[in-house]
């Protein structure tokens, strides 16, 4: 099983292969971003989330200076 996931909108998925991972988490995002579009909380959500709106209809999203990954044992 893989997990795909999006830091920016803390958004995940998973499949049982790379690309299928990937193609949920596409899919994830777009139900995330459409719903909070309907709900009209997109503007916020993107803030929250570190974007920056460069225009009315363009949104700068933050800079990553690193990406760990850490392994926990599950008793």
């Amino acid at each position: 099983m893989y997990v795909a996931y999006s830091p920016e909108l803390d958004v995940s998925s998973c499949g049982k292969t790379v690309e299928k991972a990937k193609k949920n988490l596409l899919e994830a995002v777009d139900g995330f971003l459409e719903e909070a579009k309907r709900t009209k909380t997109l503007n916020e959500i993107l803030i929250e989330s570190g974007f920056i709106r460069e225009s009315p209809k363009k949104w700068k999203a933050p800079e990553w200076i690193s990406l760990d990954r850490e392994k926990a044992l599950i008793p």
